[in-house]
């Protein structure tokens, strides 16, 4: 068991969906592993008993009308002032046991969030599209992005006020965690990941993703935090693409050109020429955006560190970390298996 400072101000998240089969539970389980916490749950717009039922558990219910997970988070940020924030689903899939360790994580590793990755993830997620699209994406990912996370679309994370205080939240719907991650990879936030088991939902509980509507989604979203925050990357990708179509054009003109001394497919040799100019302006686009995002960044790392560090991260906290913790050296730390 975890020994937790006494004077932390703990608050949890569950953004919740018709989850009325599973909230209860979950309330219950979280307020016996985090008996000093508060529990915050977020209904957003749910058709069932799931705000009735989370408010006769005892947790303070808020409804968020705008649809989506990314519009919830971006209002439990806003609305809830705590020392540390634990946000987990509402399924019942994530154990509240294992909270305790992950605060336990982030308060020893003086992380700003701490990531549970889910290890029975392919089992719970039925189909096969689940399955292979959670590889996909965090390979890509890793492509793009950096090493510094294995599963990026974890829901159960723990965050530091710090994080909390200066994350955006501009996504709207399941790509939210991608959001959360790049934004920590772009800031360099020391962070930590741990691997934790991953339950299975309960009768009557159903999954909310779609394969191929919510894939589609992260996808887009990769594209357009690619644009922001690596931009000469992504318009230099578009550019070469341009230079490549101008020369496969250009080469059969030229060729006749040095071989006759005439142009006579004037139209081909326009657009090569139109192609490659395009291509130039991609290139020109990416410098430029690349040094508007690197101010970006250095301005948001300076609103970060504008804000007050926690107390609990602050001084020397007595804490009983697992035995068996490997933490990474450098900014991100994985830590290996939980405490009992």
């Amino acid at each position: 068991m975890q020994t937790l400072p006494t004077d932390l101000r703990i608050a949890v998240l569950l953004p919740c969906y018709n989850e009325a089969a599973t909230i209860v539970s979950v309330v219950h389980a979280f307020r016996t592993a985090l008996p000093l916490a508060r529990i915050h749950v977020y209904d957003n717009n749910s058709t069932d008993e799931t705000a009735l039922r989370a408010t006769l558990a005892g947790a303070v219910v808020t409804r968020e009308t705008r649809q989506g997970k990314g519009h919830v988070v971006r209002r439990m940020f806003s609305d809830v002032d705590a020392d540390i924030y634990v946000m987990a689903d509402g399924d019942g899939t994530y154990s509240a046991a294992d909270a305790p360790a992950l605060i336990a994580t982030l308060i020893a590793e003086r992380a700003d969030m701490v990531v549970g990755t889910r290890r029975g993830v392919k089992a719970d997620a039925g189909r096969q599209g689940h399955a292979f699209g959670n590889r996909l994406f965090n390979r890509l990912y890793r492509t793009l992005f950096g090493n510094d996370f294995t599963d990026i679309f974890s829901g159960y994370r723990v965050f530091s006020r710090r994080f909390a205080r200066s994350f955006p939240a501009v996504s709207g719907g399941f790509e939210i965690e991608t959001e959360m991650s790049v934004h920590a990879s772009r800031l360099k936030l020391p962070v930590c990941e741990m691997p934790l088991d991953y339950g299975r939902r309960p009768e009557g509980s159903h999954s909310k993703l779609s394969t191929f509507r919510d894939g589609g989604r992260i996808l887009w979203m990769f594209a357009m935090l690619m644009k922001e925050t690596r931009p000469f990357t992504f318009f230099g990708a578009i550019s070469t693409a341009f230079m490549a179509s101008s020369l496969i054009f250009m080469a059969p003109v030229l060729v006749e050109y040095f071989e006759t001394g005439l142009v006579r497919r004037m139209p081909t040799w326009v657009l090569s020429v139109a192609l490659m100019m395009i291509s130039f302006m991609m290139f020109t686009a990416g410098l430029i955006l690349d040094s508007l995002a690197r101010a970006r960044a250095e301005q948001l790392r300076l609103h970060y560190m504008a804000l007050p560090s926690s107390a609990f991260l602050s001084v020397a906290v007595a804490v009983s970390m697992p035995a068996s913790a490997e933490p990474v050296q450098g900014e991100t730390s994985d830590v290996r298996s939980a405490a009992a």
